[in-house]
């Protein structure tokens, strides 16, 4: 119920999901061969680095996929806090942050996105995903209607 307001991408944006994330290659929708997609994702930088705070209701990146027109479906939620601010937080050698039963994965400094480490946790509540409502990837999304533009960062 607390993103079921951010279906309309405007009404996200609003709220501070603004920054339309790209990987270091450009790519926006995030894709990884037969594993299936992530797609688009909107993040709100104050509640990204907010010092390792993690809450339900605020997911720190909304997840989009591009429908056949060009418009965004809400398909996914991201919880993301680095690894510094969490142990910052929680101490050195905490373990790994844990939302609904599920512990986060982890991502090192060699990721695709030039981020520092970071631990992160995806709820596919709004599509369903045959790999698993916490899995990173869903077969049933695709990146094949983001045009070259839109892939580009904003």
């Amino acid at each position: 119920a607390a993103t079921a307001r951010f279906h309309d991408l405007g009404v996200a944006q609003q709220a501070g999901y603004s920054v339309h994330v790209a990987d270091k290659a450009g790519l926006t929708c995030i894709a990884n061969g037969a594993d299936g997609a992530m797609g688009d994702h909107f993040a709100n930088g104050s509640l990204l680095f907010d010092h390792g705070a993690i809450d339900a209701t605020r997911p720190e990146a909304l997840v989009y996929e591009t429908r056949n027109n060009g418009t965004f479906k809400l398909v996914a939620l991201e919880y993301i806090v680095t690894v510094g601010d969490w142990e910052e937080a929680n101490g050195v050698g905490a373990p790994r942050p844990n939302l609904f039963g599920q512990d986060f994965d982890f991502s090192d400094a060699t990721n695709r996105f030039g981020l520092p480490p970071f631990y992160s946790l995806h709820a596919w509540i709004w599509k369903d995903n045959p790999s698993g409502m916490f899995a990173d990837w869903n077969p049933r999304v695709t990146c094949e209607h983001t045009s070259s533009v839109s892939r580009m960062a904003h």
